[in-house]
């Protein structure tokens, strides 16, 4: 994968952040650490637009019907013992 090089400015704070991670042996650098950052933002964003397709989805099946939980249960128990 082709690598993209960029000038970022941090926090004093968020600077230091970093280089705890670094010196704690959980990334060799400080580039590493900002990729992992990113990924799980990638990450997050794709959970989160996966939820609101779903919910969409059920918006837009039709209006809701009344669900027995009690019939439910006793035929998952018919099924699976």
């Amino acid at each position: 994968m082709a690598t993209v090089r960029k000038t970022i400015t941090l926090t004093t704070q968020q600077d230091d952040w970093i280089a705890a991670q670094v010196a704690a042996g959980s990334y060799t650098n400080d580039s590493e650490a900002i990729r992992d950052l990113i990924r799980q933002a990638q990450a997050r964003h794709r959970e989160t637009e996966a939820i609101q397709a779903a919910l969409i989805e059920g918006e837009q099946s039709g209006e809701p019907e009344p669900f027995d939980f009690g019939a439910f249960k006793q035929r998952k128990l018919k099924q699976h013992g």
